[in-house]
């Protein structure tokens, strides 16, 4: 076991897993817990659906109940800000000013929303949706027979888009670019998505860009690159986010899109760890580096960086998932092919459930299923193995995944 204290900076996903994992592991020394935002460690992607909704409160996405968080024993500084990292004293200074000193380190900061950087895009009508502050307060505008503008065509734009309409308003998409998640998903996928939103009622407005936003009372207009105007009630803006790695690059850690660390989570630095969606990592089973904003790798990369961090022989090369529910759909998406072969569909794209099989070489990159979650289980074996595949056999429903 190293020596105490081991300090966790980023108190979300990763951070809440490293610290559970810490504990569960053995290590009884001090931890302390640093995390910026109000409260205890929880996930995120209930905020862009049940708690947006309204049904569910944002109690349910804490890591841990009240008393499972006391039993971990952490030094748990909420609302607070680390300002400097001071590699030599091995000490960390929160922005009160008061310095801690650390034997093991490990940073868990995540990523923020990438701002709309227009005239007038500060205005109190427009939102951005991280954390559960921003969920209840873009809940208060969501009033049924109002009309959301909502700006960019991702994954957060989409879930944004699909509560709105569920709640009763007229929803209007924004996307600069031709088609719905170009930067995540092929284009057939990004067909079925424009589909399933236009089908719900939600207008889209694909290759234009925003030039800015008025205001006027309780109104909002956002004006178009094109010159056009489009009058609402309330916009939101899902554009991406940007890795917090601001403490590692002042701190001389080396940073490409993401902090750069090994298999394991380790820095440049043996006693500096690093996880989630600011870490930029080589997974072997894609034979590249990544940066990825997920919710499974911000906890099963958090876990391993914290074994590795007691001393343990471990690797972090899990297969990328991703999950998104909008409406009645189910999306999964496992493996993330740095191209985006010609896909094997199983079962009918009209319906309301298939996959999609990307095979590269005779061998599956990747898996998207919609509504079919069977059919992700059984592919992922097949991803993992690399075992070589016959299109016809992934495409006949006739054929069970599983003996292949």
């Amino acid at each position: 076991m190293p020596t105490e204290p081991i300090v966790i900076v980023g108190a979300g996903q990763a951070g809440g897993w490293a610290a559970k994992t810490l504990r569960s592991e053995g290590f009884t020394g001090r931890i302390m817990l640093v995390g910026d935002e109000a409260h205890p460690p929880h996930e995120r992607p209930p905020l862009s659906k049940a708690v947006l909704a309204g049904a569910a409160t944002p109690e349910t996405t804490h890591l841990f109940k009240a008393d499972d968080l006391a039993k971990l024993d952490l030094d748990f500084r909420s609302g607070t800000r680390v300002t400097v990292i001071d590699r030599a004293a091995h000490t960390i200074t929160l922005e009160s000013g008061e310095a801690a000193a650390y034997a093991t380190l490990i940073l868990c900061t995540g990523s923020r929303v990438r701002p709309l950087g227009v005239p007038g895009a500060d205005a109190s009508t427009v939102h951005y949706l991280r954390t559960v502050d921003d969920s209840l307060a873009l809940q208060a505008r969501l009033v049924a027979g109002r009309h959301l503008i909502v700006i960019g065509g991702g994954w957060i734009g989409l879930e944004v888009a699909a509560t709105a309409r569920k709640r009763g308003l007229d929803v209007t998409i924004i996307e600069t670019l031709d088609r719905l998640c170009a930067r995540a998903l092929p284009p057939e996928v990004s067909e079925h998505l424009l589909a399933l939103h236009t089908g719900h009622g939600v207008a889209v407005r694909l290759g234009v860009g925003v030039s800015g936003i008025e205001t006027s009372g309780d109104g909002i207009t956002v004006v178009l690159a094109d010159g056009s105007r489009m009058a609402g009630d309330g916009v939101v803006v899902g554009i991406g986010v940007i890795p917090n790695t601001e403490l590692a690059v002042a701190a001389g850690l080396v940073v490409d899109n993401g902090i750069v660390v090994d298999h394991a989570g380790r820095t440049i630095d043996p006693a500096i760890f690093a996880a989630g969606d600011c870490t930029n990592l080589p997974l072997a089973c894609l034979g590249r580096r990544v940066r990825l904003e997920s919710w499974a790798n911000a906890q099963n990369q958090a876990i391993v960086a914290a074994k590795a961090a007691l001393g343990h022989d471990v690797q972090y090369d899990e297969l990328p998932w991703f999950w998104s529910d909008q409406y009645d759909m189910n999306l999964q998406m496992l493996g993330c092919p740095a191209r985006w072969p010609d896909s094997v569909v199983r079962g009918d794209p009209a319906s309301s459930a298939f996959s999609r099989f990307y095979l590269d070489d005779g061998h599956l990159s990747a898996i998207i299923s919609i509504n079919a979650p069977r059919d992700l289980r059984a592919a992922r074996k097949l991803l993992q193995t690399r075992k070589p595949v016959n299109p016809e056999d992934l495409a006949n429903p006739a054929v069970q995944l599983q003996r292949l």
